[in-house]
């Protein structure tokens, strides 16, 4: 992929990431020493990490998708890693909002590019066995799904515009892509200024299946005991358990309820295949790059 991009007109500097959390320290420190450019090859687990270092600054991001589900680059069309290094060049900066969570047990602040989920997905990401994943990838992620039907859920509080929502998963999305295969939300956009947010009620894993039809028949909205909304702040909070009640940020384990999530407007520069700039309608980029950057 170097030798790749250096023929697309881009040097680049390869750094390793050394355990977890260093992407967002590497990529802070790149854009504290001026880098024109910020490359990531890996999943969106590592994405994520880097846009925490990144956030606020004009330094365009480019992604390689490296990982196991790779949903920003199933949602943007991103292509296989080689394929967007030998064609860098071609791809045009949009300035996006970031989503932004906030444990209120510890007041950690942690932003993010695609999803929060709290509730049953984040439940399934603590289950997931990651020698498992290591070798089956997503596969992974439906075993550990599968392996809780029938189980009992525990709900919470969702809090939106001075109404609440009572559910036992609730996911603010800023993509339709969900996991590389399905789509839950359908009417959002990372060129957008909001998420949509699907809540979904029940106490036991069994009306999921209603929910799972209703996500491959393109027929959620329609299915009771789902609410779809678009907000740009939401509260989840669990008064009633003594259980952790899990979220999950970009298909990481991030925090447990209470939590807040909102909208942080015009927070990074990423780069973006033109189809789908076009297909969004997206305004105006407010940075002008340039292939011959260095990264």
């Amino acid at each position: 992929m170097r030798d790749l991009l250096r023929r697309d007109g881009v040097d680049v500097s390869p750094v390793s990431t050394d355990g977890r959390g260093s992407a967002r320290d590497i990529a802070r420190q790149c854009v504290q020493e001026g880098a024109d450019l910020i490359l990531v090859a890996g999943g969106d687990g590592t994405v994520n990490e880097v846009i925490n270092g990144m956030v606020h600054s004009t330094v365009p991001l480019g992604v390689l998708p490296c990982g196991t589900a790779n949903v920003l680059a199933n949602e943007v069309g991103l292509g296989r890693p080689d394929q967007v290094a030998a064609n860098l060049s071609g791809l045009v900066p949009a300035r996006i909002s970031l989503g932004l969570l906030m444990s209120e047990a510890d007041r950690e602040a942690r932003h993010f590019l695609l999803m929060a989920g709290a509730g049953f997905d984040a439940l399934i990401v603590h289950k997931i066995d990651e020698k498992m994943k290591t070798v089956v990838g997503k596969l992974a992620y439906w075993v550990a799904g599968f392996s809780q039907l029938g189980a009992r859920l525990p709900e919470f509080n969702v809090d939106v515009d001075d109404r609440r929502y009572r559910c036992s998963f609730a996911l603010a999305s800023r993509v339709c892509n969900y996991g590389g295969d399905l789509e839950i939300a359908r009417n959002v956009s990372l060129l957008d200024h909001n998420f949509e947010l699907v809540v979904f009620e029940g106490t036991s894993t069994l009306p999921y299946v209603r929910y799972f039809l209703g996500v491959v028949t393109n027929r959620l909205r329609h299915v009771k005991g789902v609410t779809i909304l678009h907000p740009r702040a939401v509260r989840f909070s669990a008064p009633d358990t003594e259980e952790p009640i899990y979220v999950q940020a970009d298909g990481e384990l991030v925090a447990s309820l209470p939590v807040t999530v909102s909208i942080v407007p015009r927070a990074l520069t990423l780069l973006v295949p033109p189809k789908y700039q076009r297909l969004q309608k997206v305004f105006a980029a407010e940075q002008v790059w340039t292939p011959s950057a260095t990264a």
